[in-house]
């Protein structure tokens, strides 16, 4: 089963890891233990050997001696012969050893069980020094175990230590999720990181970064709903003045001079609630990161001046898309600023965008100049590509233009300023749509005179896509 917990796989982890080096350790351990046991056993057998073979007198025991209980437990038997077999000396009489052993380490069965005898020749006698091999293993088992009881005995001490590190390491995660349990839904306060490790606190960072976009979407939102209940309160108030006049009308005329103010009421609420839902959808087009494709901007504007021109006729206004020359030459009288030195006029040129939002872009551009240059007004639309590969959406009119000190916000939400839209009644989202497309495909947006037609020339300089 796959675990899901960081915890208890750290715990699992470790504690196996743990086990396993115990285990190991314990078989190293004893088999060491075991080996140095045999070995000194050896050593043993070997010195009492060589301390036989100075040719001291030995006195046999009597048959049945190593049977009396004071005889009982005695590890080693030791036997003495003469080179030509005669048993000198033997410590146990009932232990029947080989009368002539290979010289040193051997193991022989004997009647009593295996031994393990040394076996060592001198001039004038054959010594023997014999272990029963099970009294032997039992003696170096014992040993052995002696060595690894320590680490058997700190092996659960050990895992509770690394428990409770573990445990308290994880301790911040913890913490952090406590904090965020423990918060109001609306509380998008950063998370205190003074105190986090540091494996955890780039987590903790994106997390904050996260809050901080929510928060500043959040409030984005908050303001926008403020500003969009108290631009929306007017046109209804007025609807509903103009509903109560037509009720009191007396006249046919009246009646119908209160009809056409209500429709026009009507069409401004409608303008102002469908320019609403446009921002609303580019803001969240762009949070939610839609895919871009090629757009020919080129042929986007021209379709935008056909779309346009009955509007442009009604309203009395001269539309069209310049040719190529005009857009070379800038002027009539002069050239472009030094702003559009490497600009050239192009038929066609692409960008990577959002087909829906650029249209809307283009449109909300061409309507805003038509509306504002008035009766007799001129409204050029050009796109250039310049040498560094940018695109260029240029859109000029003969209106009015917009005071230099009221540039820095027109793209304010229903902002409507001195000049332009109070004069024209507009609703104060037309170029706030553009500034949040534009930021949404990274373009630049300039405002500057018009050179040409006197009045406002906004400039839209996007990358291009070659």
């Amino acid at each position: 089963m796959r675990l899901r917990s960081l915890r208890a796989r750290l715990l699992a982890s470790l504690l196996l890891a743990i086990g396993v080096a115990a285990v190991g350790f314990g078989v190293v351990a004893y088999r060491s233990a075991l080996a140095e046991a045999n070995g000194l056993f050896d050593y043993n057998m070997r010195q009492m050997a060589l301390s036989l073979r100075s040719g001291n007198p030995l006195a046999s025991l009597p048959p049945g001696i190593d049977q009396e209980p004071g005889w009982q437990g005695i590890d080693f038997a030791v036997q003495v012969r003469s080179l030509d077999g005669v048993s000198l000396f033997a410590s146990s009489r009932d232990l029947i050893l080989p009368a002539r052993p290979e010289p040193g380490f051997s193991e022989v069965t004997t009647p009593r069980g295996r031994y393990r005898i040394y076996a060592m020749a001198t001039p004038s006698r054959l010594i023997q020094v014999a272990q029963e091999l099970a009294v032997r293993e039992r003696l170096a088992r014992g040993f052995a175990w002696r060595t690894i009881a320590p680490v058997a005995a700190l092996l659960p001490l050990l895992l509770l230590l690394v428990w409770g590190v573990v445990t308290r390491s994880l301790a911040p995660v913890a913490r952090v999720q406590r904090e965020i349990a423990a918060r109001a839904a609306d509380d998008l306060a950063p998370v205190a990181t003074a105190t986090l490790p540091d494996e955890i606190r780039p987590l903790v960072d994106e997390l904050n970064a996260l809050l901080e976009r929510l928060q500043a979407a959040f409030a984005t939102q908050r303001h926008f709903v403020a500003d969009a209940a108290h631009e929306l309160r007017t046109p209804l108030a007025a609807l509903d003045l103009q509903l109560q006049r037509l009720r009191r009308a007396d006249s046919a005329a009246e009646r119908d001079a209160a009809l056409g103010r209500l429709a026009q009421g009507i069409e401004r609420a409608t303008t102002l609630v469908e320019q609403l839902l446009v921002l609303a959808r580019q803001q969240e087009g762009a949070r939610a990161g839609e895919a871009f494709t090629r757009v020919d901007l080129s042929q986007l504007a021209r379709d935008a001046v056909v779309e346009l021109a009955d509007m442009a006729a009604a309203a009395g206004v001269d539309i069209g898309f310049a040719d190529a020359a005009a857009a070379a030459a800038g002027s009539d009288t002069g050239s472009e600023p030094a702003a559009d030195t490497g600009a050239v006029a192009v038929a066609g040129a692409a960008v990577a965008g959002y087909p829906p939002a650029l249209q809307i872009l283009v449109r909300n551009l061409l309507q805003n100049a038509i509306k504002y240059s008035g009766h007799g007004g001129i409204v050029d639309v050009s796109v250039r590509g310049h040498v560094a590969g940018q695109v260029e959406l240029v859109v000029e009119d003969s209106g009015p233009g917009i005071p230099l000190a009221e540039r820095g916000r027109v793209f304010d939400r229903f902002w409507r300023g001195t000049s332009r839209h109070a004069a024209a009644g507009g609703s104060g989202l037309g170029l706030a749509i553009v500034k949040a497309i534009a930021d949404r495909h990274e373009a630049v947006i300039e405002l500057d005179d018009s050179p040409t037609r006197g009045g406002l020339r906004v400039r839209v300089r996007f990358s291009g896509v070659g």
